[in-house]
């Protein structure tokens, strides 16, 4: 496991600004496509792809802990970063698996229910920085093993 980074300075500033600027965004999104029927489908489907990434791929345990269906054993190039939630799966390699990393994962599940197929779209357009990225930002860096214990004011 490779060692967190340090965060560099003015970090804190940026984060703060990504997620105001997410959730004005948000404001334009129309009403019937959040937290919604529409993006319970969304979610679902979600769901669907990720247990059959999940499903081909995994050659770990596959359990569900935290309300999310854990897959691992994954091969490296089947998912970003440390591991990745594709609507209440999370899909990672043979990393630790912590009950505070599952809280980070959760939040992401949480994430794509609100904003069902929107999700893969809004993540993108966050960008793949997660010191800039609400979504990782809002799930908790430290949680999520970006930023070390203790690096965050908040």
């Amino acid at each position: 496991m490779s060692p967190i980074p340090t965060p560099p300075p003015g970090w804190e500033a940026a984060a703060e600004s990504a997620v105001a600027r997410g959730r004005r965004f948000d404001r334009v999104i129309p009403r019937f496509l959040l937290d919604s029927p529409v993006s319970r489908v969304g979610y679902w489907y979600g769901t669907t792809i990720g247990f059959l990434w999940g499903g081909l791929w995994s050659t770990g345990e596959v359990e569900q802990r935290s309300g999310l269906w854990v897959f691992r054993g994954m091969p490296r190039w089947t998912f970003a970063r440390g591991g990745v939630c594709v609507g209440g799966c999370f899909l990672t390699g043979d990393g630790v698996v912590s009950a505070r990393l599952l809280e980070h994962e959760a939040v992401h599940a949480r994430q794509w229910r609100r904003y069902g197929f929107l999700m893969p779209f809004l993540y993108l357009f966050a960008g793949r920085d997660p010191l800039r990225n609400r979504f990782e930002i809002e799930a908790g860096l430290e949680a999520g093993n970006y930023i070390p214990r203790g690096a965050s004011t908040r």
